[in-house]
């Protein structure tokens, strides 16, 4: 399995299919027992979860992923620490303010207090802090409206297009598809399928499968 720099890659599959475990894999969180992560030109497979985000590297799960007592300001501060740059913290926080206006308007207030849709929009905005090369982004509009849903995508977008890699878990297989480059179909913790998005979506027999996708 492999993603370009600055490409936007779909993981998708029934439930259970490993999906979220391979992204914990990638990040630390779990053992690996073969195979290697490369980031770059760099081996991280041995390299621990708090030491990734110095390398470029940020993962947003799909809960807890916000310091629901902390205002949004402090949350975006803590994240931004691994810049080690006072200047660069200001600087990429106006940045993610920029890209959520609401989180500008929210700034004082206790994530726990957000919205589901801007926290999670806060989280990613924690993950762009560390300015990142690749973002790992774990069922990111889970429990969200569509319309929220859809302005978390357009936001994942557009991160891709700015440069940096994004690997998405989605379980709304046909969004996740449609938005990405490539795609992975996982099936009881095996990539069984890999192609361009537009090619997984068109192919007459893995949507129905494996996606839920009824041509």
């Amino acid at each position: 399995m492999y993603a370009e720099p600055g490409e936007l890659v779909a993981i998708v599959g029934p439930n259970g299919s490993g999906k979220s475990t391979l992204l914990k894999t990638i990040m630390g969180f779990t053992s690996i027992y073969r195979g290697k992560i490369i980031i770059g030109d760099k081996d991280m497979t041995r390299t621990p979860p708090n030491k990734k985000p110095y390398h470029g590297v940020t993962y947003v799960p799909q809960v807890n992923n916000v310091f629901p007592s902390l205002s949004v300001e402090e949350n975006l501060k803590i994240a931004g620490l691994v810049l080690r740059d006072t200047g660069k913290l200001k600087r990429k926080m106006e940045e993610v303010f920029d890209m959520f206006p609401v989180l500008r308007e929210r700034r004082r207030q206790k994530a726990g207090t957000l919205s589901g849709g801007e926290r999670q929009m806060l989280a990613i905005g924690r993950a762009l802090m560390m300015e990142p090369r690749l973002m790992l982004l774990d069922e990111p509009t889970a429990a969200l409206s569509p319309k929220v849903a859809e302005e978390v995508f357009r936001t994942i977008v557009q991160i891709a297009k700015s440069g940096i890699t994004v690997v998405l878990v989605e379980q709304n297989a046909k969004r996740a598809l449609e938005i990405s480059d490539r795609g992975y179909i996982m099936v009881q913790g095996q990539v069984i399928y890999e192609g361009p998005s537009s090619e997984i979506l068109s192919h007459p027999e893995l949507g129905k499968l494996y996606l839920g996708l009824l041509k």
